[in-house]
């Protein structure tokens, strides 16, 4: 009984499943194929087109959303076009502004048979972010798939502003990514990428807008100078955009054209302007500067032109005193020239000119000598900056350097008062102007002829107006240098008159 009853169970499961296959009578349509998705980046609706099934029983076509859960295809119904020669199909939805969505396409035949699903396409999907770090906008987007088109080029489109969507760049079908770094602050920016395909076609992502506002750098930085002041210090000044948002800054230094910057100074809060006095830099080397303003991620943003030392150096060869320089670098205007400056007393004093290009100038000490009131004739170099585009024209100083007073003394032993016009007159012959100064002469009986407390006067030979005859006399000479040594000098000089 128990196993006849197994077999009657068995035959009536056969019975069933042989009469449920014969009522599905379907003839399943052949799926169309998808060409291109697309969506309008103004108004967000999304653009479907294919072709049709070749299969003769379609009645409509299916549109789905589509996924891979897990590697399970599964659609979800967006719409049903009753229409069998239908080869597109437009709707709005906001989820392609915010991912990439996939679609599908199926044919529905008679009876209420569905073929397998289409190819999937997915919208381009764009996004876009301002790195106020580096002051770029970054603009990425998914690969749109390269079947049964395969994909030419990409070109990003974007508008300032409200205006029309123009190329930006072209790029290859494996870049999926652009970066705008030439950008205008405080405007909207909105990007778009389009796949150009293979026939002509396009696919167009959705737009995507930011506005462009960072904390606003300074356009510019102008170094005004690095001079030398009387502490021994270098000196330097920097100019800034007054539009700037940014208030922190470091100072740099390098020393030498090929040394490396190194931070010597930040700043914070600083508006307009900024002086800073180094007083570690080592005065006999070029040492070179700059202002970087920083932004909110530490990095510098606007870096200023440098600014350098002007390094004199003097090198004496007998009468001749030859100066060189290095030339100043580097202004934003140009150099106009270079002013020599002397001093052979208590004051520098501009003295003479050099032209920008030079590095190099002459003086004969003779021709200041007899000026010299100190223990050494000292000079230093200005430049003057022409030009400056932002109306601040500098000036740096070097150090000053000096060569010692040459004090040589030479009094003459002969002279021929006789009005002739040549050797009529006596005097000792300095290198130097002395700060005190005192000459006595007198005949063999030391009686006093003449005396004089000024160096530059001279003896004529007469005593009272009345000329003397020839022989020797006695000189006496007492004076202090301008080094202050003082010297006290004896000797005899000779009258010698004409025949």
């Amino acid at each position: 009984m128990k196993r006849w009853f197994v077999h009657i169970s068995l035959l009536f499961f056969t019975v069933l499943t042989l009469n449920l296959y014969s009522q599905d009578d379907c003839i399943y349509p052949l799926p169309p194929v998808l060409t291109s998705v697309s969506v309008q980046p103004e108004t967000n609706i999304t653009e479907l087109n294919w072709t049709t099934s070749p299969s003769s029983n379609v009645i409509a076509y299916l549109v789905f959303e589509y996924h891979n859960e897990g590697g399970i295809p599964r659609g979800d119904i967006v719409d049903t076009i009753w229409n069998p020669s239908a080869t597109s199909y437009s709707y709005y939805s906001t989820a392609p502004g915010y991912f990439s969505v996939s679609y599908v396409v199926s044919a529905l035949g008679v009876p209420d048979c569905e073929s397998q699903f289409s190819n999937a396409l997915s919208t381009i999907h764009t996004e876009a972010r301002i790195d106020t770090c580096n002051k770029m906008i970054a603009a990425s987007w998914n690969s749109y798939p390269s079947v049964p088109r395969s994909v030419q080029s990409y070109s990003v489109l974007i508008s300032v502003n409200g205006g029309s969507l123009t190329e930006a760049a072209n790029v290859t079908p494996v870049t999926n990514s652009f970066i705008l770094y030439d950008f205008t602050l405080n405007s909207d920016y909105c990007f778009v990428v389009r796949a150009n395909l293979e026939g002509g076609k396009l696919s167009t992502s959705n737009k995507v807008c930011l506005q462009t506002k960072m904390q606003r750098p300074p356009q510019w930085i102008n170094a005004d100078y690095a001079t030398i002041v009387p502490e021994d210090e270098i000196l330097l000044s920097f100019h800034i955009d007054p539009s700037s948002e940014i208030r922190k800054f470091i100072l740099e230094r390098k020393e030498g054209s090929d040394g490396s910057f190194s931070q010597i100074y930040q700043f914070t809060s600083i508006l307009g302007s900024v002086l800073y006095a180094d007083s570690k830099a080592d005065l006999s080397k070029v040492n070179y500067y700059r202002l970087s303003a920083i932004n909110n991620c530490n990095l510098p943003i606007t870096i200023s032109n440098l600014a350098s030392n002007i390094v004199l150096s003097l090198d004496r060869n007998d009468d001749d005193i030859a100066l060189s320089w290095n030339p100043y670098k580097e202004w934003k205007g140009a150099v106009g020239d270079y002013k020599i400056h002397v001093m052979t007393g208590g004051i520098m004093e501009e003295r003479y000119s050099a032209g920008p290009v030079d590095t190099v100038f002459h003086i004969s000490y003779s021709s200041l000598m007899y000026e010299i009131s100190l223990k050494e004739a000292c000079f230093l170099i200005r430049a003057v900056e022409s030009a400056n585009p932002y109306s601040i024209n500098g000036e740096s100083r070097s150090s000053v350097v000096c060569t010692p007073v040459s004090e040589v003394i030479t009094v003459p032993n002969l002279f021929t008062p006789d009005n002739n016009g040549i050797n009529d007159l006596f005097r000792p012959v300095l290198s130097f102007t002395p700060l005190d100064y005192q000459l006595i002469i007198t005949d063999i009986n030391r009686r006093t002829i003449f005396e004089t407390r000024d160096h530059s006067e001279s003896w004529d030979g007469t005593l009272s107006g009345d000329h003397l005859p020839e022989g020797v006399y006695m000189w006496f000479l007492r004076m202090r240098t301008p080094s202050g040594r003082a010297i006290d000098r004896a000797g005899t000089v000779t009258i010698k008159l004409s025949r």
